[in-house]
Parts: C-alpha cells; structure tokens; sequence
C-alpha cells in the first residue's frame, strides 16, 4: 500500500524529510478496523514528531493522526462497526499513523462520519473535536461555574485549529461568553465568523483588553499556543478561583503566579486515554458520534481552510510547513491517494 514516512527526523526543508513509501497492507485483529483512507489532516504534533522522534532502525515513522475513510476489514471482537461504514478518528499516538492508504484503528476511539461532509471537510475535525471537548467539560468542567467570575471563557489562539472547535463547542454547548485572541485581520474575521462574542489581541496586552470589556475576570482560560509567552497576561486576567488549562510544550511553566487566586491548572492530552487504554477509552467513540450529530443539526461547521490533493509527499511537506510557519487558520487537509 502507499504510504508517507521518513527515516531520519529533521527539518522539513531535506528531501527525505518526507517520502513517498510502500508498506504491507495491515490486517485487523481484536477490536481493530482496518479503514481505507480517503482523507487525512495535519496537526502541530506531527511536527513536532518529524522533527525529533527517531523510528527504530531500518524501519519508517509514519504520521498522521486525523483520518476519514471507510472500514474494509474488522477484528473478531469489534462491536459497534461494519464493513462499508463511513468514520472519523484521530487514532494513536503509540501506533502507526494514518498516512498510509490502509489504516488500523481500535474501534473505541472511533467516530461515525458526518453524513452532511464531504471527507475533506470530515477530516479536518477529529483530533482538534476531541481535544477541545475534553478541554471545556473533562478537564475545566465548564459546566460548573466559578463563584464570582464573569460567567465567560478566555481561548488565547482563537484561530488554530483546536481554537476554532473550541470557539464553536463552547457557544453550542454553553452559555458562556466567549472571548478569543487573534492578531491578524483575516484571523480575527474567522474567529468573529465562528462565533466569538469578543476578540483581543494576543500581541498586545491581553488582561487589559480583557478587562476593558467590563463583564469581569473569566472562570475559565484556554491556551492553545504560546503559553510561556502570554502566562503572566493570563494570571492577571483570569478570575479568583478560576480554572486554567493549555494544551501546548512550554519548555517550562512556573504556575506559581496563580496561588494567589486559587487557580487550577488542567493539562490536556487528547492520546491519554488510547495511550493508557484507560476505563473511559471509548469516551472518544461517543465524543466523536456527540460532535457528528452537532455537525449534522448545523449547531457547528468544519473548520477546514484548504485542501490539497493528492495524498503525497510533496504535499504533505507543504502542509508541514504552513503548519511551522506559526500562521495557519483552521484546519489543513489532504485527500485521495
């Protein structure tokens, strides 16, 4: 089968960076599918592997940790999936990634596809959806307000791809004031597209735009990128008692600041729970089905922004590298090998 891999990590600018492979096609066992994949989309995290993990000897790292396709093959023990069955997923970090045109997945962490996308737009959801779902009601608990604070939510990097679903989530799904950072013109329009009630700039100041809104500090703070960078604006605009999470690898986070005001700090890792195989792994199946049916009802919209075509290598290194450019808007996709 074709596939997408490399040898050796690095910058994305060596032509071995990434390459067009072929592998054996994998078999589904157990509670495996095997999907043959249609689309796929590009993430910070497969980055960051590029440039650093290096896979055993002889053998290739494959990325790729957002897929759409459908289910050709199952395992003896799948219950919720069918051959011919159109689905979503975001898969595992500890496994071969989705870059490849067969791909197997444990069904647990899988989702139905959204009837009313295409594949591109389907693929550009999965591991931001979860990310961002289990960010505003696993891990800060959303629905459970703070006393005294301004019944909103701070999401600095309110254009990215997670910002973007988070943006959206938290207006379905709860009555909270949402706040988001942008500093571009065409990113602050995407962010007012997607439903934010009131947007900072991220290069200036932020507690002082925050609190020149006048609803008061927010319960709650969502950082997406550049936490190191923005920490200190963060600890003064968020509530006493409030809730903090960030999601991205600051070489060092000194958290001390928030003791004052009593804040919680929350670290999301959308792969935990397919990592440890944890109790609850097949939250991310519901999750999953949760956001197709709001994709479904119109409550929320893909986030994709562009589209290449086809699967390739040369096009993946292009999407690598708007992604380490610091400048994407929403969601890059890739379909049809």
């Amino acid at each position: 089968m074709k596939a997408i891999g490399y040898k050796k990590p690095g910058a994305i600018d060596r032509d071995d960076a990434l390459i067009d492979i072929e592998l054996p096609r994998p078999k589904a066992t157990g509670r495996d599918l095997l999907v043959e994949v249609a689309a796929i989309s590009v993430n910070p995290v497969d980055t960051k592997i590029r440039a650093g993990a290096t896979p055993p000897e002889g053998e290739y790292k494959v990325l790729g940790w957002d897929a759409v396709g459908r289910v050709v093959e199952t395992g003896p023990d799948v219950k919720s999936f069918k051959v011919g069955d159109a689905v979503y997923y975001a898969g595992s970090l500890i496994r071969p990634g989705a870059n490849s045109q067969f791909h197997l997945v444990d069904e647990r962490i899988v989702g139905h596809k959204p009837t009313s996308l295409t594949n591109a737009e389907a693929a550009a959801l999965p591991l931001t959806a979860i990310t961002a779902y289990e960010m505003l009601f696993d891990r800060l608990d959303i629905a459970r307000p703070v006393p005294g604070a301004a019944n909103a939510i701070l999401i600095v990097g309110g254009a990215g791809g997670v910002g973007s679903i988070a943006i959206q989530l938290a207006r379905a799904l709860t009555d909270l004031t949402v706040i988001a950072t942008a500093s571009r013109p065409e990113t602050v329009s995407w962010v007012k597209e997607l439903g934010a009630h009131h947007v900072v700039d991220h290069s200036k100041p932020i507690a002082e735009q925050v609190a020149a809104l006048g609803i008061g500090g927010p319960a709650f703070v969502f950082s997406t990128t550049e936490t190191h960078r923005h920490l200190k604006e963060i600890v003064e605009a968020i509530a006493p008692q409030g809730r903090f999470g960030l999601i991205d690898d600051p070489d060092g986070l000194d958290v001390m600041a928030f003791k004052r005001k009593a804040v919680s700090t929350h670290w999301e890792f959308m792969f935990t729970r397919s990592m440890f195989e944890t109790a609850d792994m097949d939250a991310q199946q519901k999750l999953l089905d949760h956001v197709a049916e709001l994709i479904d009802s119109g409550r929320i919209r893909t986030t994709v922004t562009d589209i290449l075509s086809p699967i390739s290598a040369a096009n993946l290194k292009k999407a690598h590298a708007i992604i380490e450019s610091g400048k994407a808007r929403g969601k890059i996709v890739l379909q049809d090998f």
